[in-house]
């Protein structure tokens, strides 16, 4: 397979290497690798396949994807085994530019690029896993991060929160590390979720579907279903608040794992409230924004939610943590709620009480928040400071090359080499 699609290439284009730790972050680049093809890159992709269980997130067309297995807890053998392939197929792949994204991958595949002196390393840091943890761990996390940092040229952070706190966890500093525009690793495509006639008719058989009474309030989380995401104190939330609205309703869609597990109790909770809704792993995510009348995100911890983002464009109300991440995309009391302290129950609760009560103000923020979308995060702004910055490192880093117009598909730029 990997010869084939080396056979392929065209040898007068740049060649860009993305790797990540699991076919869902492949969600976090849809439309920017196509962008690139079109600006001239030949573009591969290397992940695991799909784990049981994840997300199914729809491959980019045209793009080659080369499968190679990663861990996402530490495994040292297996991670040795992971470091190898990585390092043969950049060996033989030979890219121009590679860009690593989520803990895992930005290791291995920082390493990996490194060990191959390609000329131009990007690593995008999606979040701060430390955050949440304690003792060795947190050590070795952040000691990762650090190793990671430093095999990269630039560090793209996809929040300004991110940054700061990955420049004061020592882990890069405010030369290497950059924010593109208002933030995000991709953006978000407003008009895959505005509320179209299509959109609202899916919302209302997807609610018979699930048997949800037409006036029920629907709280929707969409997202991990671990600790980090605050699904207990969500849970907790919710029980509270059945007290006052019995007919509300709590919609769960994403899955579980194993490494982050939820406690006993609240997956007891989960499996048999009458009024707790577990979708799973859903593929199109657009008609449960359309069927819920807010969004809640409890995370302790975030990069730049892009569940946030959807939820806004959506034009529906959110509810969120003060964790990074979060308050770079939620103005309190203007775009959405934000409660504190992280995992406060009572916070949380007392938030979601004033828009499950208050129609007015959660139209407001909706709005808002729909406007603030549209105008901050279009998918383009990042896709275009991404490729300025490429341009840039590949004249910095690769002086071998030099950069002429590229006559093919899009008005990209093409390599050659000036022997």
């Amino acid at each position: 397979m990997l010869g084939h699609t080396i056979m392929n290439v065209n040898l007068h284009r740049p060649r860009l290497v993305n790797v990540v730790n699991s076919s869902i972050a492949l969600g976090f680049l849809q439309g920017q690798l196509q962008y690139f093809q079109d600006k001239g890159f030949d573009v591969t992709v290397l992940c695991p396949e799909r784990r049981k269980g994840e997300w199914e997130v729809g491959r980019p067309e045209g793009v080659p994807i080369l499968e190679v297995p990663m861990e996402r807890a530490i495994v040292p053998l297996r991670d040795l085994a992971s470091l190898w392939r990585l390092w043969r197929n950049m060996r033989a792949l030979r890219p121009a530019i590679t860009n690593v994204g989520t803990p895992k991958a930005g290791l291995l595949g920082g390493f990996a690029a490194w060990l191959n002196r390609v000329p131009c390393r990007f690593y995008t840091l999606h979040g701060l896993r430390f955050e949440t943890s304690k003792g060795l761990k947190r050590r070795i996390l952040t000691f990762a991060e650090r190793l990671a940092c430093l095999f990269a040229h630039r560090v793209i952070c996809v929040s300004q929160s991110v940054r700061e706190k990955a420049i004061a966890s020592g882990i890069t500093n405010r030369e290497q590390a950059v924010v593109f525009g208002s933030g995000s690793c991709n953006g978000v495509d407003a008009s895959r979720f505005a509320a179209t006639q299509d959109t609202l008719k899916r919302a209302r058989e997807l609610r018979r579907k699930l048997d949800i009474p037409a006036q029920a309030p629907v709280l929707l989380f969409v997202g991990r279903l671990t600790c980090d995401k605050g699904i207990p104190e969500l849970m907790e939330a919710f029980l509270r608040l059945g007290l006052q609205f019995p007919n509300l309703r709590l919609l769960l869609v994403g899955c579980f794992e194993d490494e982050d597990p939820l406690p006993v109790e609240t997956r007891r909770y989960l499996a048999t409230h009458s009024r707790v809704i577990f979708a799973g792993a859903v593929q199109d995510t657009t008609p449960y924004y359309a069927l819920a009348d807010i969004v809640v995100l409890p995370s302790h911890r975030e990069g730049l939610p892009t569940v946030i983002l959807e939820a806004q464009a959506a034009g529906k109300p959110v509810v969120g943590a003060t964790a990074t991440g979060i308050v770079d995309v939620v103005s309190d009391g203007e775009t959405g709620l934000l409660f504190s302290p992280v995992g406060d129950v009572p916070a949380l609760t007392e938030a979601l009480k004033r828009l499950i009560t208050d129609k007015a103000l959660a139209t407001k923020l909706g709005l808002a928040g729909q406007e603030s979308v549209k105008e901050k995060f279009r998918p383009e702004r990042v896709w275009e400071a991404l490729y300025r910055e490429c341009l840039g490192q590949l004249q910095i880093k690769a002086p071998q090359v030099f950069l002429t117009p590229h006559t093919g598909k899009g008005s990209g730029l093409a390599v050659r080499s000036n022997e």
